[in-house]
């Protein structure tokens, strides 16, 4: 019981919690966002949101590099830091852009990935990813 409330922590609690936030977050974000932008792409491609304002096309294939590729990395915890840079970025551009103007319980999702893609970058992937392995 005295753990439960202790404020201490050992490197493996660390290191396992980096895992499950990476994988969870990440495979969930390629998965519900990324996946059905990529398989429908011909259909998105002329009609997708162009908050940065260089087209509709580049808008969604820099949204398929986050969301898809950026997301797959976090997951396995490959170039990790750069990763949740990309996602940072898209994260920040959607809440001060693209929701700017919708209330705080719509934008709620995209508040919460953004918090965690940035705690990610200051993080870094912890030491069960494959950044550790290769030495990065």
């Amino acid at each position: 019981m005295r753990k439960l409330f202790s404020t201490n922590y050992t490197d493996a609690a660390f290191n396992f919690s980096m895992l499950l936030i990476r994988a969870g977050f990440g495979f969930s974000l390629f998965y519900n966002h990324g996946l059905s932008k990529l398989q429908n792409f011909a259909g998105r491609k002329n009609s997708f949101s162009d908050p940065l304002h260089i087209g509709s096309t580049p808008s969604l294939i820099l949204v398929i590099f986050a969301e898809v590729f950026c997301a797959l990395l976090i997951t396995a915890g490959l170039l990790t830091r750069f990763a949740a840079l990309v996602l940072t970025i898209m994260f920040i551009v959607l809440v001060f852009i693209v929701h700017k103007n919708d209330p705080l319980k719509e934008k709620e999702d995209v508040i919460l990935f953004l918090l965690v893609f940035l705690a990610i970058l200051f993080c870094g992937p912890g030491k069960w990813s494959l950044d550790k392995l290769i030495g990065k």
